[in-house]
């Protein structure tokens, strides 16, 4: 009897062990949930912080507005620059092309000037022989065919004798008296001068009057 008494007394204890073991898992078990639950509302409050944080303020939102504007103001002045120099470069190439249309004859034309002057000396000579007269008609008529193929092509002779000397059109070879005339006036053409489209390409070589003293 004294047998049993010790095997249930040890029985009992050891129930009481496993009660108190279970007691323990128990109480470790809703110590982890508590701390999980813990962590989960802290997470759960760093996230509502980090939204609050993202979400921009009136005033943040003003600010970002403002630099959106300054750069749409900057973008556009940027692309009225670049259209602008875009026209300029196609006007200065327009200009080009319309320059080299109209001028260039210039070099060519240049070079010819001293045949007309040579044909022209060659009629005077010729008009102060009576035996070359016919010659001095036939190189006449070869020069005014020149002159007007030249015309079509916008080159005007410049010769002007009693007219007012310009010296954007005229070179003065010298000055002399002459009572005759209006001071400052083209007494006599040494050279004729031409244009080409209006441009000056040789000036007129001339002599200019003065008053007397």
């Amino acid at each position: 009897q004294k047998e049993q008494e010790e095997e249930k007394e040890q029985e009992e204890e050891k129930e009481q062990e496993e009660q108190k073991e279970q007691e323990e898992e128990k109480e470790q078990e809703e110590e982890k949930e508590q701390e999980e639950e813990k962590e989960q509302e802290e997470e759960k409050e760093q996230e509502q912080e980090q939204e609050a944080e993202s979400v921009p303020t009136m005033e943040e939102l003003m600010n970002q507005l403002e630099q959106a504007n300054e750069q749409v103001v900057s973008f556009s002045d940027q692309a009225l620059r670049a259209q602008a120099e875009v026209q300029n470069i196609r006007k200065r190439a327009q200009r080009d092309v319309e320059s080299a249309h109209k001028y260039g004859l210039e070099k060519f034309l240049i070079s010819l000037l001293p045949v007309i002057d040579s044909l022209e000396k060659a009629i005077e000579s010729a008009k102060t022989e009576d035996n070359n007269k016919a010659v001095a008609e036939g190189v006449e008529l070869c020069l005014k065919m020149m002159l007007d193929v030249l015309a079509k092509e916008n080159v005007k002779q410049i010769f002007p004798e009693g007219e007012p000397f310009d010296p954007k059109l005229h070179e003065a070879m010298s000055v002399i008296e002459s009572p005759d005339v209006e001071p400052n006036s083209v007494v006599n053409v040494f050279q004729k001068g031409y244009t080409l489209n209006g441009r000056l390409v040789r000036p007129a070589m001339v002599i200019v009057a003065k008053t007397s003293d």
